[in-house]
């Protein structure tokens, strides 16, 4: 007895250890990132000179003065007029647009963080095709062999199967225990390893859903004072200024649109994956069932 204590310790130790300090702070340096790539895509990309008209020419202009010396009078610096191009017509949409980017490249890296650990935890080939294999070497007695199955799988699935199939051995040698005890056991140690996988199933899944909304609701800030750029433009004395006008408009629609993209994208993405992690989760509870009722037959 005193040798299989250290044994036991030594099993759990690597359990301990396996927390990674860096998942909590992950999101928070994936949303700095996304924001410091959105706002330089949108100052420096969107905002560069050649994305507007006239933009290269009075810019080539000014630098021919630097060039000779500033000699003469000082040219006028170009001014972000009209769009020449799509990322001129992004950057007239104003200081949200830097923020609706932002949401959207935050959405996309937890989109492709999600995807690959949901991959991962369904394990290798089709989770179905895997509970039935564990559930016809139940049915045939091999306990060993359907553990060797779970191996194989690996996953989540797998790996909440393999708890079951470790507690199922450990009670048929159990003494002294009733059998709707051993029956209750290995349905605990089942829950308790689905209970283990789910949090890691569901990690980052709220940030995709609250995308969903922010993004509509910045979205529609962005329309909100674009519109009141426009009206403004409307209500000045005498003819209205058809620049500011135009600015109004652009940067309502500019914004609307890539609110609703955000939005969009988010409820499916995360009606994806919850689907998929719903998926894992009944095969999880088939196979579980079914080594409650293969011991239950056999015991």
């Amino acid at each position: 007895m005193a040798d299989n204590k250290p044994t036991k310790a030594a099993s759990l130790e690597p359990q301990i250890q396996a927390g990674n300090p860096f998942r909590a702070v992950f999101p928070v340096i994936a949303i700095l990132v996304c924001a410091v790539v959105s706002f330089a895509a949108y100052y420096i990309g969107c905002g560069n000179e050649t994305n507007f008209q006239g933009g290269p020419e009075a810019k080539a202009v000014y630098q021919q003065w630097v060039d000779g010396g500033k000699n003469g009078e000082e040219p006028p610096h170009w001014t972000k007029g009209n769009p020449a191009n799509t990322l001129g017509l992004v950057y007239k949409g104003g200081f949200i647009i830097p923020i609706g980017l932002t949401l959207i490249l935050t959405l996309f890296t937890f989109v492709i963080e999600r995807g690959i650990t949901i991959f991962r935890a369904n394990g290798r080939g089709n989770a179905d095709v895997f509970v039935k294999k564990v559930r016809m070497k139940l049915s045939q007695g091999d306990v060993d062999g359907a553990v060797a199955i779970c191996d194989q799988q690996k996953g989540s699935v797998g790996n909440v199967i393999k708890a079951g199939l470790r507690k199922y051995k450990e009670m048929e040698a159990a003494v002294g225990l009733e059998k709707e005890q051993r029956k209750s056991a290995i349905q605990a140690e089942l829950e308790e390893a689905t209970m283990l996988e789910l949090p890691m199933l569901e990690r980052n899944l709220p940030i995709i859903a609250t995308t969903a909304s922010l993004g509509t609701l910045v979205g529609l800030i962005g329309t909100v004072l674009g519109m009141i750029r426009a009206f403004s433009a409307l209500g000045e004395g005498g003819a209205p200024n058809a620049a500011e006008l135009s600015v109004g408009i652009s940067e309502a629609l500019v914004n609307t649109a890539l609110g609703i993209t955000t939005s969009a994208l988010s409820i499916l993405f995360y009606n994806f994956f919850t689907t998929r992690i719903d998926g894992m989760t009944y095969a999880m509870d088939e196979a579980g069932y079914s080594i409650v009722q293969t011991f239950d037959v056999r015991n």
